[in-house]
């Protein structure tokens, strides 16, 4: 439904057949970065509760993985320390995450309310979503604009479905231990947005 994953993992796959004697590699596969200072994820979140425009795409009870911003860093870090020829890690991929999933609808609006913003609390069928996604993806593409849509087919069911990976190997080969918990970040994200408001 995108380029996105798809060129990723084309791109994970020449890393990782590019390992050797010579060069050695592995992929690390972070989910759902976020993190104070965001200006993807978290920033595009509270944009649209601001606007009014967001949704839980179906019941909100698909499990999501994440991983603080710290973490990912910290995964990135212990994979270069071990990248030597014949490391356990040495052209294989890893999650990496919070190995905390949960409910998309209560890491959404625990991010919310770290901005300090009412909980969301309205919903949007998958199939309604997706005709709307499919929609702002015909307008884009005839009025020629390159810019992601509001909507689009892949983040309705991406919003969807359950999404979550065992990071055990990730623990074994890489000592790959979240420092940052969830609570903890969702700490720091709150006190960025109170750093950042109007008047602090």
């Amino acid at each position: 439904d995108s380029f996105y994953p798809q060129t990723k993992a084309e791109a994970e796959q020449i890393v990782l057949k590019a390992n050797d004697a010579d060069l050695t590699t592995c992929s690390l596969r972070p989910h759902l970065i976020w993190g104070p200072n965001d200006n993807n994820l978290v920033v595009k979140i509270i944009e649209r509760v601001r606007s009014g425009r967001l949704r839980i795409v179906g019941d909100g009870m698909n499990l999501i993985d994440s991983i603080y911003i710290d973490n990912a860093v910290d995964a990135h870090l212990q994979a270069l320390d071990r990248l030597v020829p014949g490391a356990a890690c040495a052209g294989k991929a890893y999650f990496v995450s919070q190995g905390q999933p949960l409910p998309i609808a209560e890491l959404l609006n625990r991010i919310v309310v770290a901005a300090g913003l009412p909980p969301v609390n309205r919903y949007i069928s998958v199939r309604k979503a997706a005709f709307i996604g499919a929609c702002y993806e015909i307008i884009y593409h005839l009025l020629g604009r390159t810019e992601e849509p509001p909507m689009t087919r892949f983040i309705a069911y991406q919003f969807s479905v359950p999404h979550w990976f065992n990071i055990e190997a990730a623990r074994r080969d890489l000592d790959f231990r979240p420092r940052v918990s969830i609570d903890e970040g969702m700490q720091k994200i709150a006190a960025w947005f109170q750093s950042t408001a109007p008047g602090s």
